[in-house]
């Protein structure tokens, strides 16, 4: 998936949230919480593959967090698409319903 595909998924995950419980803010941390995970996830299985010779029990705990594991910019596109989106959306369907 690409930064549209990953924002837009997330946009429905937070629609559909946001439509049954009324609160935009817990779709919007629904949506990124999955993007993010899953980001942090293949960050972890490149730091195995990297430095940790093949095994999960070589990885520290902030081996997900290492900046050699993030080498290119769509890996933090990934992430950020969603979170940018989903605010927005959350911050518009705030700002509707006060004036409503």
């Amino acid at each position: 998936m690409n930064l549209l595909e990953h924002a837009f998924w997330a946009l429905v995950i937070q629609t559909a949230v946001g439509l049954l419980t009324r609160n935009w803010w817990a779709g919007a941390a629904l949506a990124c919480g999955y993007f993010l995970g899953r980001e942090m996830a293949q960050a972890e299985y490149r730091w195995i593959e990297q430095f940790g010779g093949g095994l999960r029990a070589n990885m520290p705990w902030w081996g997900a967090f290492d900046g050699r594991v993030w080498p290119k910019a769509d890996q933090f596109a990934d992430w950020i698409g969603p979170i940018v989106s989903t605010c927005a959306l959350a911050v518009l369907m705030g700002r509707r319903r006060r004036e409503d």
